[in-house]
């Protein structure tokens, strides 16, 4: 598939709608282009079942009458007067927000970074099929696997553009390659299924799609005639995949917008110790050819690594303009554009890694649960109250035993941030990075 996005087209199919806007009245605007291509394949025991094609192009308008804002989205600009002038009278009948606005032009972005986030690479459904077909014949290949729960790659380009009437203009191309594979296990109601997958930016990074098949072949397989264990307060130990979850909690508790509305755990601990000594956190959108990096923020704002946690203690909220000014603060260039607006978020979060093995951390364990996989999505943002399914395996004596399923892990996210220690086997191939990580104390409710 060629990379035929047209950037320039984007560019000033933007500028045409913020002059438009400000021609029908709005004191401020900002418009959003983006354009989207990819293909996709998808196969099942050896047959394929889909391919497909995807084009996607639209436009999101953002008018400012004093205070008031209002926004309008159209796939394509046949009457671009009229659409300025429908946005600017909703504008004008709308509450008056006192935190919107436009980024100050000081902020603004003026040089973009070359981040490498556009690989020039032709994808074709052919080679996406015969991808899928590898991996799935991997994971068959793997002893015990009876079936395939099937397998599917795609690769894409996506374009965005951001104009203000401020004077910023800037756009970006990014690529994207996804290869997925899911097996199961045993036979009748003794089945287990897992998966596997890789998403990157660049082809070449994508893990070899029968490494992708046997790696989810065994999970499968790991997983047959899991037990149950007694209810118990005992230590857990999350692989690099559950892991990132914890990293998301946080992520959404030091969300700008959830703090300015106090429905985060973290909300009156700024400054304060959240993590143990010697943890950090850090969120990095200047990180090359990464899945989250980006050249500015949908404000226009200079974008640069930010520091949340040094040393365990919390240094920062994820703020785009509206929670910055709720706050009393200023923007850290954290805005993503949503829908008709911003909001404040993560780019590339990565929590630090320890100096310990995940083989020498479950030795020192002793006993507990090694989990690998998370069910539901039991956590209370307010409270940080902790409840998932989980399952894995039991460690005993500073070994993995027995699978284990039907149990769920409890505690409070403030506690278990405290008491969370990192082993040093980061995976970093996508936007929120964690290793393994061990947290004594939990509650394990089985039999």
């Amino acid at each position: 598939m060629a990379l035929t996005i047209d950037q320039r087209d984007l560019e000033e199919r933007a500028a045409r709608l913020v002059d438009a806007a400000r021609k029908a009245g709005a004191d401020a605007a900002d418009a959003v282009a983006m354009a989207g291509q990819s293909l996709s394949a998808s196969v099942r025991e050896g047959k394929v079942e889909e391919t497909g094609r995807s084009e996607s192009d639209g436009f999101t308008l953002r008018v400012f009458v004093g205070r008031r804002v209002a926004s309008v989205s159209a796939n394509a600009l046949d009457d671009l007067d009229g659409l300025c002038e429908r946005a600017v009278a909703m504008a004008r009948v709308a509450p008056e927000d006192p935190f919107a606005g436009l980024a100050g032009q000081s902020e603004l972005a003026r040089d973009f970074p070359s981040l490498d986030l556009l690989d020039t690479y032709d994808v074709n459904a052919d080679e996406l099929r015969d991808a899928a077909l590898a991996a799935e014949a991997a994971g068959l290949a793997v002893a015990g696997v009876s079936k395939s729960g099937g397998a599917s790659a795609s690769g894409g380009v996506g374009g965005i553009v951001l104009a203000t009437s401020n004077g910023f203009s800037g756009s970006y191309l990014v690529s994207r390659h996804s290869l997925s594979m899911t097996a199961v296990a045993g036979e009748g109601t003794g089945m287990e299924r897992d998966y596997d997958f890789d998403f990157r930016t660049h082809k070449a990074d994508l893990d070899a799609p029968v490494d992708i098949g046997r790696r989810a072949g065994e999970r499968a397989v790991r997983r047959l005639k899991p037990q149950k264990v007694d209810t118990c307060t005992t230590a857990i130990v999350f692989e690099p995949r559950a892991a990132r979850s914890l990293v998301g909690h946080f992520a959404g508790a030091v969300n700008g917008a959830s703090v300015a509305r106090k429905t985060s755990f973290l909300r009156d601990l700024m400054g304060k110790p959240v993590f143990a000594p010697g943890i950090s956190i850090v969120d990095d959108p200047l990180k090359p050819r990464s899945a989250g990096s980006r050249p500015f923020d949908g404000e226009g704002r200079t974008v640069a690594p930010l520091t949340m946690v040094e040393d365990g203690v919390l240094k920062a909220w994820f703020l785009d303009g509206p929670s910055a000014r709720e706050l009393g603060l200023e923007s850290n260039a954290r805005a993503s554009r949503s829908g008709s607006g911003t909001s404040p978020g993560s780019t590339n979060l990565a929590l630090s890694p320890g100096n310990i093995s995940p083989e020498d951390l479950i030795r020192e364990i002793g006993t507990g649960l090694y989990v690998t996989d998370l069910i539901g999505h039991g956590v209370n943002p307010v409270t940080g109250d902790y409840s998932r399914g989980v399952s894995g395996f039991w460690i005993e004596n500073g070994e993995l035993t027995y699978p284990v399923s039907e149990v769920t892990v409890a505690g409070n996210l403030k506690d278990m941030f405290a008491r969370l220690r990192p082993a040093n086997d980061p995976d970093l191939r996508f936007s929120t990075i964690a290793p393994t990580v061990a947290i004594e104390g939990l509650t394990l409710a089985g039999r």
